[in-house]
């Protein structure tokens, strides 16, 4: 058996009226060879049915966590640890009850970028597990160690773990991987920057060498590989599992069944002939990049259009002109859809957008940005009322908006490096501030609104604002390919945004929008335009759902040429 030598790193705190525990953490030496930069986190979960770094929620069972920020660790420097550094979901650590825990120190790594607009950030790097910090590839962290807690008595932790490194897909007949590396990425980062996709390729691919291809983005969170896909039967051996949150069991089946389908019908002579893409553009901030160009980010939105997507075109013959591609998806991936559609008008032919995030800021989420001075409170007279974040199709209240914007400052602290939903719309709405992070859109503590960031969010980002404003220039080129679906209970009020849009594109006159929105009855996050089938069975049909509405589109504009061969309208 191996001794490795541990460096202390000791967490002093101050307290002024009760005496405040220590807690020592004990780092491998040979964990510590690049560790300088970071954020150091202490969790503490009720029982053991999750590791408490994978128990942090919205939900009212949420894993609790402190986090505090360090800069230029020594081998073997001892940290100071201030327990009354902001907590989740307990603000001070005082008020954490008395009882048994589970306890976790983690560590995500943060490395320095000297970025092309003169601004030097520390911030955690993608490995290529989708930026999900606790996965990273190389952060570290102890194991979870039961513990009577009593906010008096010492506590030793021990750091000896750390993630491995991702595993990559490998090729297969049908699905091939790309991992490119983007100039301009590149060079707004400082230093190499990658995109990847996924990509699924039509049957007979090999053996019709001159036959070339619309193209189809499935635009999402960062896939590990190609999704829905299965060559193979369903495993009769699989254990049926339970699906919390659409309340069925047996979905793991159901899943595998949709995925070996959707291959039936992808061989089968009569089926459509396209491309599919799944793009992967994590970055320091998020799993996706939300596929613009962001002042915080960098020019994604360029470099997917315009480096990543001729790149595969060209690789998997791809028709390669705007008229032939087609964009979709849910959620942020809705968001992305008709982003992409409204900033590169004419590089896409349409776009399907689900369930999308906020596309008009006056109904972001449940805040009006330009109009309300706070995000978490309404404020009266005589009272003041949360604002509420997260409901179920009855529209019973899970969580507060003030408390999801807590869970990741506790987890990131103030310069939006939690790696979570509110942190990247901050990241890619916002202009740079001074110390080279985003300019926060409101106080992470209180939920005070900066107005003049709202300002540049509307300007840049808000999408309906965008289309009103521009309609006189992008009428013509957004005629007939914007269809928005969501349902009317969105969990996180989304079809709010949808509504407000909705009332402009249908007052257009010059030209008509052309286009539909769609609303489910009742429907959760996220619904994707199927009155008829549950939601989910609907979210695993995204590559073929929209294929009627987007063959009627390429009969009505492709070129004379294009073989339509397998686009024949459904009668």
């Amino acid at each position: 058996m191996r001794y490795f030598p541990i460096f202390i790193i000791i967490i002093f705190i101050s307290c002024q009226s009760n005496p405040i525990p220590e807690v020592r953490v004990t780092v491998s030496e040979e964990l510590t060879n690049d560790l300088k930069d970071g954020r150091l986190l202490l969790l503490f979960h009720h029982n053991d049915k999750a590791e408490p770094r994978f128990a942090v929620s919205d939900d009212i069972n949420s894993a609790q966590v402190i986090g505090m920020d360090f800069e230029d660790y020594q081998s073997g420097q001892a940290l100071s640890f201030n327990l009354n550094e902001f907590g989740y979901p307990i603000e001070n650590y005082q008020n954490i009850p008395e009882g048994e825990y589970w306890v976790q120190a983690y560590i995500v790594k943060h490395e320095i970028f000297n970025r092309s607009d003169g601004h030097t950030i520390k911030m955690p790097m993608d490995q290529w597990e989708g930026r999900q910090w606790n996965r990273t590839p190389g952060n570290i962290y102890s194991k979870p160690q039961k513990i009577k807690w009593d906010g008096k008595t010492a506590l030793d932790l021990i750091i000896d773990q750390v993630n491995p490194p991702v595993t990559e897909p490998e090729d297969t007949e049908f699905i091939k991987h790309v991992k490119f590396k983007s100039e301009m990425l590149s060079e707004f980062w400082g230093r190499d920057i990658y995109l990847g996709a996924h990509v699924l390729i039509p049957r007979d691919f090999d053996s019709n060498p001159n036959e070339y291809y619309p193209l189809m983005i499935y635009h999402g969170h960062f896939p590990s590989d190609f999704d829905g896909f299965r060559t193979t039967p369903p495993d009769e051996d699989l254990e049926e599992d339970y699906s919390a949150r659409f309340n069925i069991y047996g979905y793991n089946k159901i899943q595998q069944q949709e995925a070996y389908d959707f291959y039936k019908k992808w061989i089968s002579p009569d089926f459509q002939k396209f491309i599919v893409i799944e793009v992967q553009h994590a970055n320091p901030f998020y799993d996706d990049s939300y596929a613009v160009n962001s002042q915080n980010i960098g020019p994604y939105g360029d470099a997917i259009t315009y480096e990543l997507i001729p790149h595969i075109e060209k690789q998997f013959r791809g028709i390669g002109e705007g008229w032939s591609r087609f964009v979709y998806g849910g959620s942020t991936g809705g968001w992305e859809a008709l982003a992409v559609q409204v900033m590169y008008p004419n590089e896409y032919n349409g776009c399907f957008a689900a369930c999308p995030d906020p596309i008009d800021f006056r109904a972001f989420t449940t805040v009006n940005i330009y109009e309300e001075e706070n995000a978490y409170f309404l404020k009266g007279t005589f009272r003041t009322t949360d604002r509420v974040g997260k409901r179920d199709y009855l529209g019973h209240v899970s969580a507060m908006l003030k408390d999801m914007n807590h869970k990741e400052l506790a987890l990131g602290g103030t310069k939006s490096r939690s790696g979570d939903q509110w942190d990247i719309w901050q990241s890619v709405y916002s202009p740079v501030g001074e110390d080279g992070y985003p300019k926060p859109i409101w106080d992470r503590y209180s939920g005070k609104i900066d107005k003049e960031v709202a300002k540049h969010w509307q300007e840049n980002f808000d999408l309906r604002y965008i289309m009103e404003r521009d309609w006189s220039k992008l009428g013509k080129d957004l005629e007939g390919k914007i269809h928005i679906y969501c349902g009317d209970m969105d969990n996180y009020y989304l079809n709010n945004a949808v509504y407000l849009t909705e009332d402009f594109l249908e007052s257009t006159t010059d030209p008509y929008y052309g286009g539909e929105v769609l609303y489910g009855d009742r429907a959760e996050h996220c619904w994707n335009g199927d009155p008829d089938l549950p939601n989910y069975i609907t979210r695993l049909r995204y590559n073929t759902m929209y294929l009627d509405k987007i063959g009627k589109r390429l009969n009505a504009t492709a070129p004379s040429n294009f073989n339509m061969k397998t686009w024949v309208l459904s009668k």
